[in-house]
This record gives C-alpha cells, sequence and structure tokens, in this order.
C-alpha cells in the first residue's frame, strides 16, 4: 500500500501537541505517515487511534503473549482492542534490543538497524528505554521473527521484558569522560553475559535493573532507577591544579567563583583564599560533583578510585520511590579478580530476589519489608555507618549512659558464656 491509497485520519488533538515550544513525537509518526514508504499506513492508523483515545480517555491496547524461538521474554505484545476502526496498526508488538555497552556505535550499523525495521517494522525506533534498550516499535506478529533474525545476524541479542532481568546500562564511561572512575563497560558486560538466562527466560518475582554510572554525576540515573547500582567513587584527596584555578578566577573573577562554585558547595567544603587558589576540605566533601563540572580542567577525582554499590533504588509502584541503599561503601574495581567479586556479588543478590521477593515486588520493597538487617544478614555483608538512608535531623547524641550500658552487655555475655 502506498502512501497515496490511505486517507490520513485527521488529529486536531495530537495537532495540539505540535503547538508547543518542544519538539514533539507526533511530529515524527506523521513524518513516517507522509514518507510514502510500505510502513506509512501503520504510522496513519497508530495516529488515529492515539487520537481516539485521546478523545474517549481510554487505552485501547490489550497485551498477550509473543516472543522469539528458544527465548521467554524480550518483546512487548501490543494489540489493539479497535482493529476495525485501525487495522494496519491492529498488531503494534515492540522488540527490546541489547545496545552496545555504553551506547558506542558506528553509522554503518545504525544504517543496517534502520534498512531493517524499515522491512520488518513501522520505522519507528527509541533510543533509548530507561533501562537502556533500543525499542524497535510496531511490528506485526508473523514480522516479530525475521526482524530478531536480522538484528541477530547484526550481532544484537532481545534485551529484557516482564518479570526478568533487565537490558542494562551504563554512561559513556572512561571511553570518553574525564570523571570515570572505574571501567564501566567492562563491569556492565561481565554482569550480563554471566546472568543473560535471568534476561531471555524470566523466572524472578518481578523486574530486576543493573546501572553502572562512572562517577556520582550518575549519567544514566542507577541510584534512583536501578535495582543494583554501580557507582563511580574516589577515596583520597580531590586532586587541584592550582595553576588552572588561577586561571579560572582569571577568566571567571572572585565573585563568580564564590557564588557558583565554593557558595554552592552542600558540605561547605571550599574555600577560595586570597591568592586565588582553592583549599578543600576532603574529609567533609560528599562526592556531589558540581566543583568538578563548573571547574573541570582544575579539579578531578583522586586517585585511589573504586565504587560504591547501591541496592533497591526503583520509581513508584508498591511503596512509592525508592533512592537505593549504600550496601557497599567503597569496591576496587581494577584486577580481574575484582570484577569477578562484583559479579558473585551480583549473583548472590539475585538469588536472594528470586527466593524472598513477593511477586510483582521489587527488591527494594523486599528489603523495606523485612528490614535492612535481614537483608544483609542474607547476603553475607557486615553493617557499615556508611549506610545510611537518611542523616539524622539532631546531629547530637547523649552519651552519659553508654557506659552503664557497655557493663550490662558485658555482664549479659559473661552470664551467657557461663551457662553454656
Amino acid at each position: 500500500m502506498s502512501n497515496q491509497e490511505f486517507k490520513p485520519h485527521a488529529t486536531p488533538k495530537l495537532d495540539e501537541l505540535e503547538s508547543g515550544p518542544w519538539p514533539s513525537f507526533v511530529t515524527g509518526l506523521k513524518r513516517l505517515r507522509d514518507s510514502g514508504e510500505r510502513y506509512a499506513p501503520i504510522a496513519n492508523d497508530l495516529l488515529g487511534q492515539l487520537e481516539h483515545s485521546y478523545e474517549e480517555r481510554l487505552g485501547f491496547w490489550k497485551g498477550g503473549t509473543i516472543t522469539v524461538m528458544g527465548y521467554g521474554g524480550g518483546v512487548i505484545p501490543r494489540f489493539s482492542e479497535v482493529a476495525d476502526k485501525f487495522p494496519a496498526s491492529s498488531e503494534f508488538h515492540t522488540l527490546r534490543v541489547m545496545p552496545p555497552a555504553g551506547m558506542h556505535y558506528d553509522t554503518d550499523v545504525l544504517r543496517k538497524m534502520c534498512d531493517i525495521w524499515e522491512k520488518y517494522g513501522s520505522g519507528l525506533i527509541a533510543f533509548h528505554g530507561q533501562s537502556g534498550d533500543i525499542m524497535f516499535q510496531g511490528a506485526s506478529s508473523e514480522n516479530v521473527q525475521p526482524a530478531f533474525d536480522a538484528l541477530n545476524e547484526l550481532g544484537f541479542d532481545l534485551g529484557g521484558a516482564g518479570p526478568a532481568l533487565r537490558t542494562s546500562m551504563n554512561c559513556v564511561g572512561h571511553a570518553r569522560c574525564e570523571m570515570s572512575c572505574y571501567d564501566e563497560v567492562k563491569a556492565h558486560r561481565m554482569i550480563i553475559n554471566e546472568y543473560l538466562d535471568e534476561m531471555h527466560r524470566p523466572a524472578l518475582p518481578y523486574k530486576f535493573k543493573f546501572k553502572f554510572s562512572g562517577c556520582p554525576n550518575d549519567c544514566v540515573n542507577a541510584i534512583h532507577r536501578a535495582d543494583f547500582a554501580v557507582i563511580g567513587t574516589w577515596r583520597d584527596d580531590m586532586k587541584v591544579d592550582q595553576e588552572r584555578v588561577k586561571e579560572y578566577v582569571e577568566e571567571l573573577g572572585r565573585d563568580y567563583i564564590n557564588d557558583h562554585v565554593v557558595g554552592m558547595c552542600p558540605s561547605k567544603s571550599l574555600k577560595l583564599n586570597d591568592d586565588d587558589t582553592l583549599s578543600v576540605d576532603n574529609k567533609s566533601c560528599v562526592r556531589c560533583m558540581h566543583c568538578l563540572n563548573v571547574l573541570n580542567e582544575a579539579l578531578s577525582p583522586g586517585d585511589d578510585k573504586g565504587a560504591v554499590i547501591l541496592i533497591g533504588g526503583k520509581r513508584t509502584l508498591k511503596i512509592g520511590d525508592l533512592m537505593g541503599t549504600v550496601i557497599k561503601p567503597f569496591i576496587k574495581l581494577e584486577t580481574e579478580e575484582d570484577f569477578e567479586e562484583l559479579v558473585e556479588f551480583a549473583g548472590e543478590v539475585i538469588d536472594f530476589f528470586a527466593d524472598n521477593a513477593l511477586e510483582h515486588e521489587r527488591v527494594g520493597e523486599t528489603i523495606d519489608r523485612i528490614g535492612l538487617p535481614a537483608f544483609l544478614e542474607a547476603i553475607g555483608v557486615d553493617p557499615d555507618p556508611n549506610m545510611v538512608l537518611h542523616p539524622r535531623q539532631v546531629s547530637f547524641v547523649r552519651t552519659d549512659d553508654f557506659q552503664d550500658e557497655i557493663e550490662k552487655a558485658r555482664a549479659k555475655k559473661g552470664a551467657k558464656e557461663a551457662a553454656e
């Protein structure tokens, strides 16, 4: 069917979405509709159904079961409940495809991907979903398998969908970023390669996401979107190039540095000295990254680099949004043994989640339900003062009765040992 053999649906409500100052997805769908290509009728009926949904204030997609040979997930089925009105988009399945770690592509691969989806799908591609997937949107049931076969031949695999390990994601990392504190791509690929079966054959209580950020800037939103977040950090002093600091002061002015760098430090760890050098109270630094981002040529992470592991970040579900809880305050990621230990620990957390979570429950909600001490005991991690959920509202602690409590504890322990 060519572009001339169908009548474009009227879309007055969708047209309003193009009237604002920002680019609209509606414009992209109309471009597909008006392309004259094989997939033009699909885009037209998709626009028609979406307009119908806006008019009725209801969604008209239903799920189902569809995947490819040998896999249990990776495809999001969408069947239209108003297929009689919009037959060209009656089946609009999405293939979730794992991108390269760090999302590094070359133009040849991108062209081949587009060719595949123009042949088998709607031409609509999203780079990327929140879990990192390449979203190939809009395939009929009969085209799902051949589309996957073509993508697989190109070297790509399906990502996660359903109650399973989801597609992982890491920032651009050490390949291009001076703030990187570990090899994000290696950590990403080692964990996903080890637990790929958990992605392709869903068998978990609910979804589980890994994300890897090379520094506390957290460019992939791992802290609040990943069940298992690995965030690069350092534990020695921030490096300061004082000569470059002086140049910044000369270029930007003392007032700018004081207002936009020193004054913005949340822990008041910075001081601009009279000689235009910068003093840093490293013990108070909370690694917010603001000063490093503004004075990026003068300030950089320290030499003792590694990562912190946080567990339980997620968006709204049963108990609302959760930030990840610090479980391992600092790990080194330099040697092969370091990375193998990370992979092993990831497996322990996945196994705990599989065995203990309720259906449709994220691991952060499991921890909230059973308590952090029980979770730490189950995964073999000792409690640490850095496992802070939020600071105390009052920073003062009375200690006048501590000695009495210590003596009571010692007496109780002695009595227990004597009885044994």
